[in-house]
């Protein structure tokens, strides 16, 4: 997910203490290092985080280094190799990454902590599910985000409509009738594949599924096409381009432009917007993306982080100290209201509930999944055969042809590269 977070910085260090011994300290205190991604918490966050924990925990100190996203596949993977003591304690991870590092064996099993203290069943399944191989929890949950139908309520009470839609019928109806005038219903690029992805969940497809260990792409399954054929009926209600995704051209700029009634995105793009178009700072609202009865909000793809342990860590109990402390019930609730994120557990939804782009965003991310759970995935989001299949269709190919092409190209990539 998403791309948003790290430039080197010792928090402890620039912000709270020097290096080394605290004032009062009796005994040195042990290190633990910490990495961070650029932007996922603010400064003033890790300072108030950083001098409770070392209040509380006074055989510890904190350095947080915060890193970037371009190159960070490289960088963690290199850090695991690290001999024992060298490297970071914890790390934090896009939540799609975890099997990418979890693969031989370079992550500390954190199984029994979750079951025994962080309270694992009531995580969100879009952070917890990625953070699992087999029946070990290496990723843990920390923060989540997902997409949201962000809307214009002026031109929803032009066209009669007093609520957003609660089910996909709905939505379509209302959609249909804010297509008109020269306005576009929704703004909805041919190539948004995570959107897609959810309309496949929630008829029950996958974009792929895994069988005597071997994985193969499942577009072409009657829940998968019948995913499709609501994301077609949806996109023709508006001019989104059907050879590009959200980011060609960017879809804020689109809406800005004042002639959009919908988008789906997260709900901080709200903030590009009204950038871009002051007039329409009072006039965006938000609600979850709808599901196929009015009880239960669309499956989305969820985006965040986990936090990981190395094992080649000397002091797991410490670094699994950190771990619990950032992804606890106080800490993460406190992250969630200052970064406007979904806090990592179903059970502290209501601490957003205040925010409405955040609360919309929590409903959905209650039935919130990931990509597959393979290292391999990352090789299909690399030539990603989705977007092109989904031109294919939305210029007129035969949706069966297409998808029993797109997962041919799906089931090739996601085969283990034994050379």
């Amino acid at each position: 997910m998403r791309r948003r977070l790290l430039a080197l910085v010792c928090v402890t260090g620039s912000l709270v203490s020097a290096c080394g011994m605290l004032p009062g300290d009796h005994q040195e205190r042990k290190t633990v290092t910490v990495w961070l991604m650029k932007d996922s918490a603010s400064k003033e966050f890790l300072r108030r985080f950083t001098e409770d924990f070392e209040r509380t925990h006074d055989d510890l100190r904190l350095d947080i280094r915060i890193q970037e996203w371009t190159g960070i596949v490289e960088k963690v993977r290199g850090a695991l190799k690290e001999p024992s003591g060298d490297g970071p304690d914890v790390i934090e991870v896009g939540n799609t990454q975890v099997p990418l590092y979890a693969d031989g064996g370079r992550l500390a099993d954190l199984t029994l902590e979750s079951m025994r203290d962080w309270g694992k069943d009531t995580w969100l399944p879009g952070l917890a599910q990625p953070g699992k191989d087999g029946n070990k929890q290496y990723g843990i949950p920390w923060y989540a985000a997902n997409r949201v139908v962000i809307y214009r309520k002026d031109l929803f009470r032009q066209a009669g409509i007093t609520r957003p839609p609660k089910t996909r019928d709905e939505w379509l109806t209302a959609t249909e009738k804010l297509d008109t005038g020269g306005n576009q219903g929704i703004y909805l690029a041919g190539q948004d594949w995570y959107t897609l992805s959810g309309f496949i969940w929630d008829e029950g497809g996958e974009l792929a599924e895994e069988k005597d260990h071997e994985w193969r792409g499942t577009l072409d399954s009657p829940a998968a096409l019948r995913g499709m054929d609501f994301y077609r009926r949806l996109q023709a209600l508006g001019a989104g381009p059907a050879d590009a995704d959200e980011e060609h051209p960017p879809q804020a700029g689109v809406f800005a432009g004042g002639k959009v009634a919908q988008i789906i995105a997260v709900p901080g793009l709200a903030q590009a917007i009204v950038r871009q178009n002051p007039d329409l700072k009072d006039k965006l609202g938000f609600f979850p993306v709808p599901g196929r009865t009015a009880g239960r909000p669309g499956t989305v793809f969820t985006g965040g982080s986990d936090l990981v342990v190395p094992r080649n860590t000397d002091d797991q109990f410490a670094a699994t100290t950190v771990v619990g402390a950032l992804t606890g019930a106080k800490w993460d609730t406190e992250l969630a209201r200052t970064m406007h994120y979904v806090p990592n557990k179903t059970t502290l939804a209501g601490a957003v509930a205040g925010t409405e782009g955040v609360a919309a965003m929590a409903a959905g991310a209650a039935r919130g999944r990931a990509t597959p759970s393979t290292p391999q995935w990352a090789d299909v989001e690399a030539d990603n055969p989705i977007k092109e299949y989904m031109t294919r269709v939305l210029q007129g190919g035969d949706p069966a042809t297409e998808a029993r092409r797109a997962s041919a190209r799906i089931t090739e990539a996601l085969a283990p590269d034994v050379g």
